[in-house]
């Protein structure tokens, strides 16, 4: 499989990284939306939401339990969560993740 954010899931890949454990991985985006950008992944290849059933969306509240932590960590005082699911839906790489966004007060134009 050639996928990069399974590759950083692997450190094969180097990324500035924010948060780490055994099942995900948080890290700065390449191309920020807001002055705080980071990319929240499972390790576990998952291409999207869509793909998401009874045996692995168990990851998606383990991913939510650790963003106030992430959020905090970052100084963050309100955030976004956004996730983009399928090419019609803006998503560019088909591993499943989430854009926690923050840093200054975001408008509607963050989607």
């Amino acid at each position: 499989m050639d996928c990069i954010f399974c590759k950083i899931a692997n450190g094969d890949i180097k990324t500035n990284k924010v948060y780490e454990d055994d099942k995900i991985i948080a890290f700065y985006d390449l191309e920020p939306k807001a002055p705080t950008h980071v990319l929240i992944i499972p390790k576990e290849h998952i291409c999207c939401a869509d793909e998401l059933n009874e045996s692995n969306c168990d990851i998606v509240s383990h991913i939510f339990s650790k963003i106030p932590s992430i959020a905090k960590d970052l100084s963050l005082d309100g955030y976004r969560i956004v996730n983009n699911c399928k090419e019609n839906g803006g998503q560019t790489v088909f591993h499943l993740h989430f854009h926690l966004l923050g840093g200054t007060k975001l408008s509607g134009d963050f989607a």
